[in-house]
């Protein structure tokens, strides 16, 4: 494993570095104002929410690691502590991107990127209309870590209001995480997109007790087949199914064929158990895993 000492690199380094390995990276898309009404728009990858009581985002527009200079958005939410974070998608990743050029003071990026000026509710900077969500807030504080080049600035910013296009509601009148088409931030000039093919549910150990993987029998613990993932998800049931439904599940056509099949070898049974116990896993069938992992091999 290769170690490496802060301290003996330089900021561009640490900052390709760090940028690839603390990744994906949501946007926040600020569009922020200035005391003469001049109006910004620029995305930073530095950026996600904290808290929900108070509903709290930060950000860090951080000091150019070229020539440690400062950004418009800094400026301007110095002069007017207000921000409308604007969530980026797909559809619109290109424009954002081209938002990021280091144009003039004054110089309004809706019009350079071609995004339509939409009036906020609450603060004076407007919203991207383009944007699915838009996040009205109000700047609470401003936390300068360094003045260095590459310094970052922590902007704390509650959210007043939210805008929700109903084009990614689902039936239920919540956001469908899968109309949403995230995109997020890698290192360089890297992005990924969240699509419905590489989207997946894992269930929230907090409903449950898990036994964890320590409880789990060492012949299923060390299994060749098993992944960690796997693992992780057997450790996190409450409890094993009883013989009575392991046994009513062993006369399934299905599985009598794969133990008549293995009979009289039990560590080949074994293996095919743990290979059909794994497909119901990667399919989250936990609890039919177990009851074939259980079988006797």
């Amino acid at each position: 494993m290769l170690t490496l000492k802060t301290s003996n690199l330089s900021p561009v380094q640490i900052q390709g570095l760090l940028n690839c390995a603390v990744a994906p990276r949501p946007i926040c898309f600020a569009s922020t104002i200035d005391a003469e009404g001049n109006i910004n728009l620029s995305p930073f990858s530095y950026f996600n929410i904290f808290s929900v009581n108070p509903p709290i985002c930060v950000f860090s527009p951080s000091r150019r690691v070229r020539d440690n200079t400062i950004k418009h958005t800094l400026e301007n939410i110095k002069e007017v502590p207000e921000c409308v974070i604007n969530i980026v998608n797909y559809d619109m990743v290109q424009q954002a991107s081209l938002a990021s050029v280091e144009y003039p003071k004054g110089i309004n990026e809706f019009i350079k990127a071609g995004f339509t000026m939409l009036p906020s509710d609450l603060v004076r900077p407007p919203r991207v209309a383009e944007s699915p969500v838009q996040l009205e807030c109000v700047v609470k504080d401003i936390i300068s870590l360094g003045e260095n080049a590459g310094s970052g600035n922590l902007v704390i910013a509650e959210v007043k209001l939210i805008h929700i296009s109903e084009a990614v509601l689902g039936d239920n009148g919540k956001i469908d995480q899968r109309k949403m088409d995230h995109v997020a931030r890698l290192g360089g000039d890297w992005y990924c997109r969240v699509t419905n093919d590489n989207l997946f549910e894992v269930a929230k150990p907090v409903r449950t007790v898990g036994i964890g993987v320590d409880a789990i029998p060492f012949a299923i613990r060390n299994s060749k087949v098993l992944t960690g993932n796997n693992l992780g998800q057997l450790g996190n049931v409450e409890h094993l199914p009883a013989d009575e439904e392991i046994a009513g599940y062993a006369q399934l056509p299905e599985i009598k064929a794969l133990l008549n099949a293995t009979m009289g070898d039990s560590q080949n049974r074994e293996l095919q158990l743990h290979l059909k116990a794994k497909e119901s896993l990667d399919m989250g069938n936990v609890d039919e895993a177990w009851k074939i992992l259980l079988m006797k091999p």
